[in-house]
């Protein structure tokens, strides 16, 4: 696995969010309960919105430095038949 993907405060605070949502709406659309399943859509929403906010203010993945990102591509460039995957 690359780095630290998805496994950052601001990944896993979206997901569990997005799972209960998830389970609410599936719980109350076997009931028929529009409203509850309206409500478990809102914590899937909220899910997307409270990662994103978290990940803004510093708890996702962080950048890479851009020393590093030049210098992944002048290695592309100077060995181009090791850069592919």
């Amino acid at each position: 696995m690359a780095g630290s993907h998805g496994h950052t405060p601001a990944a896993w605070t979206g997901v569990i969010i997005a799972f209960i949502g998830f389970c609410v709406a599936g719980v109350f659309m076997v009931a028929d309960s529009p409203a509850g399943f309206w409500a478990g859509s809102a914590l899937i929403v909220l899910g997307a919105v409270v990662g994103g906010a978290m990940k803004m203010a510093g708890m996702g993945t962080p950048k890479e430095p851009q020393a590093v990102v030049d210098a992944r591509a002048r290695a592309a460039v100077a060995h181009p038949a090791q850069s592919r995957p």
